[in-house]
């Protein structure tokens, strides 16, 4: 897989998270969590706004083998979600469906 081949992050919902300002500016995100949902591990609860100035945010790392768009630890989703969720953590991977 390539980097053009990564899904990207197609909305962003989480109004605390430093690289949400008008959409994910982080280069790529990391989904992971164990807690019955998708935590997007990339989240950062600061006022200080990162990530660069022009980027389609992407999935970089997916480690929710549970997940039926994980195939072999990488997101085949043609897109993804991210937004508060079920769970503890403020930013989940809403695109995350258990394998059946």
């Amino acid at each position: 897989m390539t980097t053009t081949e990564m899904p990207a992050v197609h909305e962003c919902t989480v109004s605390g998270c430093s690289y949400n300002h008008d959409g994910c500016h982080a280069f790529a995100i990391t989904v992971g969590g164990g807690n019955g949902s998708a935590d997007c591990g990339t989240f950062v609860p600061l006022n200080t706004k990162g990530g660069l100035d022009r980027v389609t945010a992407q999935v970089g790392a997916c480690s929710r083998s549970d997940c039926r768009h994980n195939s072999a630890l990488e997101c085949t989703a043609s897109s993804v979600r991210v937004g508060p969720g079920e769970g503890d953590h403020a930013a989940n991977c809403l695109t995350y469906a258990p394998q059946r």
